[in-house]
């Protein structure tokens, strides 16, 4: 499970089912699967997450959850 965007998102008091809604799946388990390592982020979700929970796409990074391709972006969000 990835503990540190759980704990991002519920200090911040967002529901999973809100996040979901905003990266566009039908289900929270969308959202839900991500938090539990069942599937992997892609970078365009990652940008929408960070603006959520209002961190950096590197903070994010940190826990290594993103598929592959992701480590080399250099992207960032303020």
């Amino acid at each position: 499970m990835n503990h540190k965007l759980r704990q991002l998102r519920l200090q911040r008091g967002i529901s999973q089912t809100f996040i979901s809604k905003r990266l566009g799946f039908k289900h929270p388990s969308g959202y839900a699967n991500i938090e539990m390592g069942r599937n992997r982020l892609s970078y365009k979700n990652a940008v929408i997450i960070a603006q959520i929970l209002n961190v950096s796409i590197e903070e994010l990074n940190d826990e290594k959850f993103f598929e592959e391709e992701l480590h080399n972006t250099g992207n960032t969000v303020a």
